[in-house]
């Protein structure tokens, strides 16, 4: 990855991480699942249909979770490559190699 892209991928990560911590969100997340899995419990024993459509509505938030992680996470590692290209520039200006 170039410098363009560590930084716009730190840039998400924090952007990520802090969508990660966001008490409306979160809160956002827990009501839908929440609702979810009681209209789930109470469907119908035939309506397997319904069943199935709310399973999968509640792992699509857990999926949503997953993918702010994996950008946050993914957002530490260039914010730690940046970092280290920084400390090297410095290294490199203070013993004079250009």
């Amino acid at each position: 990855m170039n410098e363009d892209e560590l930084h716009s991928a730190a840039s998400r990560g924090s952007h990520a991480d802090g969508l990660l911590r966001d008490e409306l969100l979160n809160e956002s997340f827990s009501k839908l699942e929440e609702a979810y899995i009681a209209t789930w419990r109470s469907t119908n024993i035939e309506d397997v249909a319904a069943r199935e459509k709310l399973f999968l509505a509640i792992n699509v938030i857990g999926k949503v979770k997953e993918h702010l992680g994996q950008v946050a996470a993914h957002g530490e590692l260039a914010k730690a490559e940046v970092d280290e290209l920084v400390r090297a520039a410095e290294r490199k200006k203070r013993f004079g190699v250009f």
